[in-house]
């Protein structure tokens, strides 16, 4: 039951997270600053999420779980309703990184204590429902009503992570050694860190790629859909054919990015094969990267969280500099050839 409260709370700060991609315009109106800059807000939180997880779990790692995610949840609020009430860009900015950093910390600690595939696959459901009600969500409330939103959702959160055991987040280990762990880590955290590329830096632009070829809200709800489904299916596959996930699942998504590049027109459905590969594939690699991080019981959340931010920040742009199809096959075919050298060594 665990997992349905922290998922609840991945919900409410994940849709923070996606909820920008329609702000950007209303926030920079409303600050008086340019679109350009305005958008460094979405760069700013993801900066903070990749450097947050490692930093904010190292810190939480002798705290109870439960006060440490309650802590993460409350600075979350508070960097919100800052947020909310502040009328200069740089606060904001500042507010945008702090909330990245505890959802970061939560989103760590959460993973560790989940582990396996269908309670990862619970968190990470919460995080495709997040991208599918922030995206809209947020250019239907507009700025500053979707922060207030956002603040208000995190309060059943609280309460239902407050019914979570008050246990140790994992023991007191050396965090030395914990680190250590990163050496035998660094191939399938470079596996996840390319799939979300791939994933991410298509998502960013599918809007616009969608528009003329066929109606962009309902692209955008077939691809989302198919992340859900993607994630459902990796939470009974992960943790009995992980290998076979990987490799016949991402084959499959490369041979599907390859396929809308060159027939653009079949996106519809595409995009529903696509997310759900993507999803299952991804969510996949961040159960076995908990899986093997038995030398990490604290860190490894962190050690997920990291790489696919790192992934989520570089994939769009690659993508933006070119074809974003053509980019997240060749990121794939990366992924795929990074898994094959893994498993010969």
């Amino acid at each position: 039951m665990s997992r349905y409260f922290l998922a609840l709370g991945v919900f409410a700060m994940g849709t923070s997270e996606f909820m920008l991609a329609g702000l950007v315009p209303g926030i920079a109106a409303a600050l008086d600053v340019s679109v350009v800059r305005a958008g460094y807000l979405t760069s700013a939180f993801a900066a903070g999420m990749v450097a947050g997880a490692p930093l904010m779990a190292a810190l939480a790692r002798t705290w109870p779980r439960r006060t440490a995610l309650k802590t993460f949840l409350v600075l979350f609020v508070a960097a919100h309703v800052v947020g909310a009430l502040t009328t200069s860009f740089a606060v904001l900015l500042a507010t945008r990184v702090v909330a990245a950093v505890a959802y970061a910390g939560f989103l760590a600690v959460a993973l560790t204590v989940a582990r396996r595939g269908r309670a990862v696959a619970v968190l990470l459901g919460a995080t495709t429902l997040a991208c599918v009600a922030g995206i809209p969500g947020g250019a239907l409330l507009g700025w500053p009503t979707a922060a207030w939103t956002v603040a208000g959702l995190c309060l059943p959160a609280f309460a239902a992570v407050s019914r979570i055991a008050d246990t140790p987040a994992g023991g007191r280990a050396d965090l030395r050694a914990e680190l250590r762990e990163l050496r035998g880590l660094a191939g399938v955290l470079l596996v996840g860190a390319l799939v979300n590329a791939a994933t991410f830096g298509v998502f960013t632009y599918l809007a616009p790629i969608a528009d003329g070829v066929a109606p962009v809200p309902v692209v955008l709800a077939a691809f989302g859909a198919g992340c859900f489904a993607g994630i459902t299916a990796a939470g009974r596959l992960a943790d009995r054919w992980p290998g076979r996930v990987v490799v016949l699942g991402g084959s499959a998504l490369f041979v599907g990015w390859v396929v809308l590049a060159l027939v653009p027109a079949a996106l519809v459905g595409g995009a529903f094969v696509q997310g759900a590969l993507s999803f299952a594939v991804g969510g996949t690699v961040i159960t076995r990267i908990l899986r093997l991080a038995t030398g990490a019981p604290t860190m490894a959340g962190s050690y997920a969280t990291a790489a696919l931010n790192a992934g989520a920040t570089a994939g769009p742009l690659l993508a933006g500099a070119l074809n974003p199809f053509w980019v997240a096959a060749a990121l794939v075919a990366a992924a795929l050839a990074v898994h094959a050298l893994r498993r010969r060594t």
